[in-house]
């Protein structure tokens, strides 16, 4: 039917379709859009399963304290003295040279000696003046005294002689004195061995001038010796004067022995920071010679804890944590735990771990609390809780 409708001038306007054409189209448009949806296929209404995402564990295990240093040192003797004379003068002779053994008693080097001598023989010549003069004092005391009873001698000419006599004394005492001085001078231009040893180094050469006191050769004692390491000082702190250090020789680890801790450096070398520390070895062998190359070995004490790889340690508010697998459903939870100690490839935890659980070391940064998880070299669709992990000792 068509509607006329009409102005308010009374024109006539063309029939009003418009409205119930848009009624229309607002009726039919969403009853065909359901239709359309209902015709979709079922499958894809329904929602996509998340993945489950492959990881890397390891089973914690609770290792035992501690660890084993090994560090190169040098076998010493424990007792090195540097003969030098007491008196300057030109070095006219050495008899011995490295690596010499050297008996108690035995002549090493010879200085100059003439002035010495010549020092010797003049207070010998002093000495036999001052003798001379003792005994005419003497004599003169022994002729004055039967007479002075007698008042033929006075007792002021008396008493003159005797005190001439006592200086005369006096004087003989300090020309010995001289003659011993000087003889000690001239000995002391030979310089001997106070005991056996092994020549370690020589520092003059016959016909220099050596002042007193300066090496002419170093002798390492016969008896005990030491072998000599630069401990870091991580290793001082962890060291313990009673801990036992086994000693090989680096060119043959066969020949061994052990020592204990005899002498520590008071201060580190200034630029390697090390402390300088001396074994003393017991009964060392024959080949462990001085100077041999050796290696110390000493088990530190440490903490008990688990040690996981450095990988598997991740963050949670701030604190250390780790990701665990949960054996039976095969989700991951985040857990804190407590470090205990930091080493170069691990981390020992001391708190936040038992032994047996399963500890995600790849993977975890992309984890959520909650997520399931398929454990790496077990098959895609294996969700047993005898899927093996990977072992702690074995991981690449």
């Amino acid at each position: 039917m068509e509607v006329l409708t009409s102005s308010p001038r009374g024109d006539t306007t063309r029939p009003a379709f418009g409205t119930g054409a848009s009624l229309a189209r607002a009726v039919v448009l969403p009853a065909i859009l359901v239709l359309l949806t209902a015709c979709q296929p079922a499958e894809e209404l329904q929602p996509i399963a998340e993945p489950i995402r492959p990881v890397r564990v390891i089973t914690a295990e609770e290792l035992p304290g501690g660890e084993t240093v090994t560090l190169t040192g040098n076998v010493q003797a424990q007792d090195d003295v540097s003969l030098a004379f007491r008196v300057g003068g030109q070095l006219i002779e050495r008899t011995v040279n490295v690596g010499d053994e050297v008996r108690a008693g035995q002549v090493v080097a010879r200085l100059d000696g003439v002035n010495e001598r010549h020092a010797v023989d003049a207070a010998r010549a002093n000495l036999a003046a001052a003798m001379a003069r003792l005994v005419e004092a003497r004599n003169t005391v022994e002729r004055y005294e039967p007479l002075l009873p007698r008042g033929f001698v006075a007792r002021s000419q008396f008493d003159r002689a005797v005190e001439a006599r006592d200086a005369a004394q006096a004087q003989v005492t300090a020309a010995e004195a001289q003659v011993s001085t000087a003889e000690n001078q001239l000995g002391f231009t030979t310089l001997i061995a106070d005991g056996p040893g092994i020549v370690t180094a020589r520092g003059a050469e016959p016909g220099e001038v050596v002042a007193a006191g300066r090496m002419i050769v170093q002798l390492a004692r016969e008896g005990g010796r030491d072998a000599v390491f630069d401990v870091p000082a991580r290793v001082m702190e962890s060291a313990s004067a009673e801990d036992v250090v086994t000693v090989a020789l680096s060119t043959d680890p066969k020949v061994t022995t052990t020592g204990r801790v005899r002498e520590v450096s008071p201060q580190a070398d200034p630029v390697t920071r090390t402390f300088t520390v001396r074994v003393g070895l017991a009964n060392p062998p024959a080949a462990m010679r001085l100077g041999s190359t050796v290696t110390g070995s000493i088990r530190l004490g440490g903490l008990v804890g688990i040690a996981i790889p450095t990988s598997a340690l991740t963050a949670s508010g701030g604190a250390p944590a780790v990701w665990t697998v949960d054996p039976e459903s095969r989700t991951v939870a985040l857990r804190n735990v407590d470090v205990a100690g930091y080493e170069l490839e691990r981390v020992l935890i001391s708190r936040g771990l038992a032994p047996g659980e399963l500890v995600v070391t790849a993977g975890v940064q992309t984890l959520r609390p909650g997520q399931a998880v398929r454990l790496l070299g077990e098959p895609a669709g294996d969700a047993s809780p005898e899927a093996s992990p990977e072992p702690i000792g074995d991981r690449p």
